[in-house]
């Protein structure tokens, strides 16, 4: 069955950057999060559902003491019923802090704020956090969580930024010393991990600068050490402001990548997913690795988008049972202006890929402002629902204020 387009969230304050994790064993258990406004700052908002997404509960995630508001969520799934959540919180006695929270019991309780990476002043700010657990189903760190963000710091002068990881090897209890992934020369953006059937981290970012690239780090021993640095591709980046008259909102180019954990054909193959601008307009590339993430393949789009079109907030998720590779994205093809969310699915490799619309109606990304709007949130996500199906979530304007959309399906494509 489908049910491509039903609300998460309640309309009203603003809601963005959402993320979501199902539970592996009982894939009826899904828990998203995403800045949510209601209070009227910026929260963290949890939202539960026990029946595949046909019904959310919604609430707040505590601050920790002496901070004031929180962003860039992302929640992952850990057997057998854990979520952790990590989030950048500001500001405080600590400024630009990466927490985490964690719960044991499918998403019905969590524990207190952990503070993981604090930030200090205007001198170190963590954020654009991420976190992944190792699911792998022949990994020896089974169940480990890893943690990346991006560590800015001398921000007071408009200082650089670096890709962090951590790790914790008691479901989040405790946390590791921080592993510097870039080097402090480079400008970074969001980086992501992702982990092989047995247990290899693939640590991924995006350099903005002295150049535009993805960029990955191998660590073969459970994130303890890591590689040198693989280059991935070049990348072409896409205009912090989309070129469509009445767009105001930015669009950040970040890494996504995910791994196939089947025992299927493409057992092992690694997925790296961008946006690109390399066609003259927003497209999504993808690049895949054969050989465990030494060598790449030649960057292709995977959208079939209709030239001129405006493609980007790519996000990627491979099916642990088969194998299917799953990429959510926005696009403007239907009229050049109004927003659709597609997903793109493959069950040859990456070979061909057939795209669907998921979204039943367009929607203007300003909603029902007058002006252009600054931010509609700097990504959105997707997870597989095994076997075969997948579970995306978006922003969407369609009540007139940003909202949390999700898309499910459960077919298995033959």
């Amino acid at each position: 069955m489908t049910n491509f387009n039903f609300q998460v969230t309640p309309a009203g304050f603003p809601k963005f950057e959402p993320s979501v994790a199902v539970n592996l064993l009982i894939p009826g258990i899904m828990v998203a999060v995403s800045v949510d406004t209601t209070t009227g700052v910026p929260m963290t908002g949890l939202y539960r559902s026990l029946d595949g997404g046909f019904s959310w509960s919604n609430t707040l995630l505590p601050l920790p003491p002496g901070f004031t508001g929180a962003e860039a969520p992302t929640v992952t799934y850990a057997f057998p019923s854990t979520f952790a959540v990590a989030v950048h919180v500001f500001p405080g006695a600590s400024f630009g802090t990466t927490v985490v929270y964690v719960s044991t019991d499918n998403g019905a309780t969590f524990t207190p704020p952990k503070i993981v990476a604090p930030g200090y002043g205007t001198y170190i700010n963590n954020d654009e956090t991420n976190i992944t657990a190792d699911t792998g189903q022949s990994s020896p760190y089974l169940g480990n969580l890893y943690l990346t963000y991006n560590h800015q710091f001398n921000v007071a002068n408009s200082g650089n930024s670096t890709a962090f990881f951590q790790r914790s090897t008691d479901m989040g209890t405790t946390w590791n010393t921080p592993v510097l992934l870039s080097s402090e020369s480079d400008q970074v953006e969001r980086p992501e991990v992702a982990v092989s059937l047995t247990g290899i981290v693939y640590a991924a970012w995006v350099t903005v600068n002295p150049s535009y690239r993805y960029v990955i780090r191998r660590s073969l021993d459970g994130g303890v050490t890591f590689e040198p640095s693989v280059l991935v591709s070049n990348i072409v980046p896409v205009p912090t402001i989309l070129p469509v008259p009445g767009y105001g909102f930015r669009v950040l180019t970040f890494a996504s990548i995910s791994t196939d954990r089947s025992i299927g054909p493409n057992t092992g193959a690694v997925y790296a997913v961008w946006q690109d601008y390399r066609q003259g307009y927003a497209n999504i590339f993808m690049s895949k690795s054969i050989d465990n993430g030494v060598n790449w393949s030649a960057p292709v789009p995977i959208t079939g988008a209709p030239a001129g079109t405006q493609n980007f907030f790519p996000s990627v998720d491979v099916d642990p049972l088969t194998g299917v590779v799953n990429i959510i994205y926005y696009s403007n093809q239907v009229n050049g202006f109004d927003l659709d969310v597609y997903v793109a699915r493959s069950i040859n490799g990456g070979a061909t890929f057939t795209n669907t619309r998921i979204t039943n109606t367009s929607f203007n990304p300003n909603g029902s402002n007058p002006t252009p709007v600054s931010l509609i949130g700097d990504y959105i996500d997707i997870v597989s629902v095994p076997p075969g199906g997948y579970i995306g979530i978006w922003t969407d304007t369609s009540p007139g204020t940003q909202t949390i959309f999700a898309g499910y399906s459960d077919i298995v494509i033959p």
